[in-house]
């Protein structure tokens, strides 16, 4: 039996946003922060200098604090009283480690690791051990509650359209203007959900939201997340309805003609087929619906690039080890979490784009502005003095930078299922998660550096990875000096840099168009005369182990 399996089960299931604030205070990694402060900059700046408490360029503080600072529970905000803003709750290694409801984030990693080595029973006994495991997937389906047992409907208001009075407005909220040249106030903690047109299946993803007025907000979904591709189905499903002639065509010519839905829909015919006008499309809607303030397993579901196969509300309750409850929503047939603050439903004309940003990125720069889809709210449901969860990204390190490492440590399993010689993986913090990347790997074979390189390409958001550095599996990648002084040694640059062309991150400014440009990969092992390299390779230097065993006895007696 796998000795994973025999691990029992953790249960995390923080109730809600609440419950796990009343966890980091227990823990002594909260703030309340009772001064007043506005939510336009003020915010940011006490934020980003907390999160920086521990770095080389960070704030010297009377407190002790972790790297990263504490998390922030600020309570008197100007313009909006009596409201609460939390931010920066999962801004360290040991929040983290909380907010997933363990000691260490690679024992999530087991769990998964066991999981995707569960053999098939051969006794009672082993039938036995396995029942932890077959709870956790049992709990990892959500559970859906009545309108009157979600305490997310507390406070419904709805506009004219579904029956209500229209009475509500964002800037209610304590929204935050994070950097002086952001293009507005951004809700950065979003929990976004959509239903696939296609097959049903629902997806919770994390885009920032520019809020326009009281009731529309842009939906940054960037062009190769789930949500886009959800909004460019839809766009499908439409011109294929309207078409007058061959649907396959229809749909070709309106992913061409709206660059994949990333451009403004034009009115009549186009490219000369009149069965395809884009123009009969608008005034269709993809529904989406939007929970901020939710417990931390759904925030950290809506971040890791899983398989569009596999619903968030199964990661969170897998996380968990406990049931996510859900209800429908109002005016939109979607399902949200039923503990969460705030919930905001509506939809997305397809179609219509707007301008978004400038807005200070976790890349350090400011994105610049583009244009995207425009949400329309058509409900706002929240708990009676509901509690805004936020984030602010800039220049690392800040919160981002340990939600990444979390990632990064968890879903190595998953990343040696489809490349098994893959040993460890680290994406250094100044990286800003998809400029660098690097491996070490068993080397089995010649140029086998350069597959794996072209296998993390080919791995859903890893394929935006700017630069791929490939090491042998005695090299520590998390040790940067290390991967340095190997990179530094072992390369030859014109033999063992290679270049691509492909897809990139819409964060990067310097792509030579935007979302399309060149990658590099570095192999940085050491090379086999299987590789065409006929000279002597020189051995490492490293202390004999009798010397190091005798040194090792002595050492406390050396008083250094």
């Amino acid at each position: 039996m796998n000795k994973d399996l025999n691990r029992e089960q953790t249960t995390l299931a923080y109730t809600d946003l609440r419950d796990w604030i009343k966890t980091l205070e227990k823990h002594g990694e909260l703030k309340r922060i009772r001064e007043e402060v506005s939510p336009d900059l003020e915010i940011t700046e006490i934020t980003d200098r907390a999160s920086k408490i521990g770095a080389k360029t960070g704030p010297k503080t009377k407190d002790t604090y972790a790297p990263g600072g504490p998390a922030l529970l600020f309570e008197n905000i100007k313009g909006h009283p009596g409201q609460k803003v939390l931010i920066n709750q999962f801004g360290s290694e040991r929040r983290m480690n909380l907010a997933l409801g363990v000691e260490r984030l690679d024992e999530v990693a087991d769990r998964i690791h066991g999981l995707m080595n569960m053999k098939p029973p051969t006794g009672m006994m082993d039938k036995l051990k396995m029942l932890p495991q077959l709870g956790s997937i049992t709990a990892a389906f959500p559970k859906t509650v009545s309108a009157k047992d979600a305490p997310c409907k507390e406070v419904i208001r709805k506009s004219k359209e579904f029956g209500g009075d229209g009475d509500f407005d964002l800037n209610h909220f304590p929204i935050l203007k994070c950097w002086p040249h952001d293009g507005g106030r951004f809700i950065t903690l979003p929990c976004v959900h959509t239903r696939d047109p296609r097959n049903g299946k629902r997806n919770i993803g994390m885009y920032r939201m520019q809020v326009y007025d009281g009731q529309t907000t842009g939906m940054h979904w960037q062009r190769q997340k789930v949500a886009a591709e959800h909004y460019r189905n839809a766009i499908r499903a439409a011109a294929a309805t309207n078409a007058t002639e061959g649907e396959a065509s229809a749909r070709v010519a309106a992913m061409a003609e709206s660059a994949g839905g990333s451009v403004s829909i034009p009115d009549g015919p186009i490219g000369g087929l009149p069965q395809v006008a884009l123009g009969n499309l608008k005034g269709s809607r993809l529904e989406v619906a939007v929970a901020i303030g939710t417990d931390p397993s759904i925030t950290f579901s809506a971040i890791v690039p899983a398989p569009p196969e596999v619903e968030e509300f199964m990661i969170a309750g897998f996380l968990r080890g406990q049931s996510v409850e859900i209800v429908q929503c109002e005016t939109v047939d979607l399902q949200v979490p039923a503990h969460a603050e705030i919930i905001l439903e509506g939809y997305v004309e397809l179609g219509e784009l707007r301008s978004e940003g400038p807005f200070g990125d976790h890349t350090g720069f400011y994105t610049l502005t583009d244009d995207y889809p425009v949400f329309h709210l058509t409900a706002i449901t929240h708990r009676k003095d509901p509690i805004y969860a936020a984030t602010i990204v800039g220049k690392p390190p800040m919160e981002d930078a340990y939600m990444g490492k979390a990632v990064e440590r968890i879903f190595l399993p998953a990343m040696k299922m489809t490349i098994p010689e893959l040993v460890d993986v680290h994406l250094p913090v100044e990286g800003v998660f998809h400029n660098l990347m690097i491996v070490s790997i068993k080397k089995s074979y010649p140029g086998q550096a350069r597959k794996v390189m072209s296998a993390i390409w080919s791995l859903g958001q890893a394929m935006f990875t700017k630069c791929i550095v490939v090491v042998d599996e005695d090299c520590d990648v998390q040790d940067v000096g290390e991967v340095t002084l190997r990179v530094a040694n072992n390369i030859d640059p014109e033999r063992d840099i290679q270049f691509t062309l492909g897809p990139v991150d819409s964060l990067d400014h310097a792509s030579r168009l935007p979302n399309y440009g060149s990658k590099m990969g570095i192999d940085a092992t050491r090379k086999w005369k299987a590789e065409g390299f006929n000279r002597q390779w020189p051995a490492m230097i490293e202390m004999d182990k009798a010397t190091k065993a005798k040194i090792d006895a002595i050492w406390s007696k050396l008083g250094l």
